[in-house]
């Protein structure tokens, strides 16, 4: 007997309000294998900016934890959805976030029993300023955190992290201009929650590589993918 593959659906998420003439935006929610047996764990994606939910990164972590199990959504914050480069206002994402949330639970009966927040640059700060705004969260997946302003460590913009209540896991590039290494390892020895660190050799703020690196988009993409399933996996004691 053949298993049936994940599959994919291309759904529409309500705002709740009108944003950019908008009153809602595109999202695609990958459903695994046999869901909603199991452990029923979700993962919701958010992207950076500027970029969108077809970013590279985003779609390749979708397609593969979708694959692996998790029930998974990758969706377009309002400036994106319009093709504006300037971020909405952190309310705005907030609130766009927290409806893409939300869209997990209309089917009570196939809703997730654990919820883990990821998000890349911009989306990683709104995960982390939702999950303080009480969205219960087994923990969350931060890729290229905007630590503080480019080429300035010393503009350290960190308070949102010491808010947080749950698991943390970081990855960065490298090369990440938006995040110096030793600044956020400093911070992270002041934060209470539990915290891990996955540096990503040779990547910048959007976890692209140089060609004299030697290294691929399809080998970051692949160790980003393995390094949160694997985190995923520890905190659910699996």
């Amino acid at each position: 007997m053949v298993e049936p593959s994940a599959r994919f659906e291309e759904i529409r998420i309500p705002l709740p309000e009108p944003v950019h003439g908008l009153r809602e935006v595109s999202a695609v929610l990958g459903i695994p294998r046999w869901w909603p047996t199991g452990s029923r764990v979700s993962v919701v994606l958010a992207h950076g900016s500027p970029g969108s939910h077809s970013d590279p990164l985003i779609e390749y972590l979708h397609r593969d934890l979708t694959e692996r199990r998790y029930l998974c959504l990758r969706f377009n914050f309002p400036f994106a959805e319009a093709k504006k480069r300037r971020p909405d206002p952190p309310q705005t994402l907030r609130r766009t976030f927290r409806a893409a949330v939300d869209a997990l639970s209309r089917d009570p009966t196939a809703a997730p029993g654990h919820l883990f927040l990821a998000g890349k640059g911009l989306g990683a700060r709104t995960a982390t300023e939702l999950s303080v705004a009480r969205v219960r969260a087994e923990g969350l997946i931060l890729m290229g955190y905007p630590l503080h302003p480019q080429g300035k460590p010393e503009r350290l913009q960190a308070d949102q992290l010491y808010r947080v209540v749950a698991p943390m896991l970081f990855m960065q590039g490298t090369r990440d201009r938006n995040c110096e290494i030793a600044a956020l390892r400093r911070t992270l020895a002041r934060i209470g929650a539990p915290t891990a660190l996955h540096l990503t050799e040779e990547a910048d703020h959007h976890f692209k590589v140089r060609k004299k690196s030697g290294r691929s988009a399809e080998e970051i993409h692949q160790e980003v993918v393995g390094v949160t399933d694997s985190w995923i996996e520890k905190i659910l004691g699996s």
